[in-house]
């Protein structure tokens, strides 16, 4: 495990992509402010990261939709977790799989305000730190579905291209200042994210992964990690990470029986 000196602030922590990016970054020596909804299991993990790594870790309860309550949380840290050395965003979630003329009009909003605006509103309240400071790095969660439309996902897939948008534009604004931004871009990964799409269904979302392996959590926690601790004159601009069953957002190999 490469070492890692700094302050990580990582959104979501409370569970899969975010979760397995804090123990990554607690393994490897780094304090952490860890950012969710549901704070009972930020301080499990926290409690679990100390006891096994003497992890220094901040919590705050916080829904990145609020833009009021982003910013004067944010803003308004104690001084010695002011300085925000890496910003993970990665606070994200889909909602269904309905065309959109049949589309829930709750569901757009939920991901619009969570995987766009919320990631602005952190951005917005981290960024002037780190390029007062001279150094930083932002470090986006997107998706494949940034890359490709698949059927369904027309919404959600407008959010993760407004995520890449947003990351290539913030590292043009970014030019010259020290500031780091890369995006990471899964594939199909086995979380709660498919439970949560499917309202919390568990059984339809346990098919979406019949037959292959997907990626795991953890795999993407590597990735992070890994465009985190490059030299400073090394940016990591945009990692794609996908199963080696997948080939593309709706190209996947599954396993017949017996095969």
């Amino acid at each position: 495990m490469t070492a890692f000196q700094g302050t990580v602030l990582v959104t979501g922590a409370s569970s899969g992509i975010g979760e397995a990016t804090a123990r990554a970054f607690a393994a490897a020596g780094a304090r952490l402010i860890l950012s969710a909804r549901r704070v009972d299991r930020l301080q499990t993990l926290a409690t679990e990261f100390a006891e096994r790594h003497g992890t220094e870790t901040h919590i705050v309860k916080l829904d990145v939709r609020d833009a009021g309550v982003v910013t004067r949380k944010l803003e308004d840290l104690p001084p010695e977790w002011a300085a925000i050395d890496v910003l993970v965003n990665n606070a994200g979630l889909s909602r269904g799989l309905d065309r959109i003329h049949e589309g829930s009009i709750a569901d757009w909003d939920e991901m619009i305000d969570t995987n766009v605006k919320g990631l602005l509103y952190v951005t917005r309240a981290v960024v002037p730190g780190m390029v007062e400071r001279g150094k930083g790095h932002v470090i986006n969660i997107g998706s494949i579905a940034g890359h490709e439309v698949y059927p369904g996902g027309a919404v959600y897939c407008a959010t993760k291209h407004a995520v890449r948008a947003i990351t290539q534009g913030l590292r043009i604004d970014l030019l010259g200042t020290g500031v780091r931004v890369t995006s990471i871009d899964p594939g199909m990964v086995e979380t709660e994210f498919s439970i949560v799409r499917f309202h919390g269904d568990r059984e339809r979302a346990a098919r979406v992964y019949e037959g292959m392996q997907p990626l795991t959590a953890e795999d993407i926690a590597d990735a992070i990690v890994y465009a985190a601790t490059r030299p400073a004159h090394v940016n990591v601009d945009e990692v794609m990470v996908m199963a080696t069953a997948q080939a593309g957002a709706t190209r996947v190999h599954r396993r017949s029986t017996g095969e």
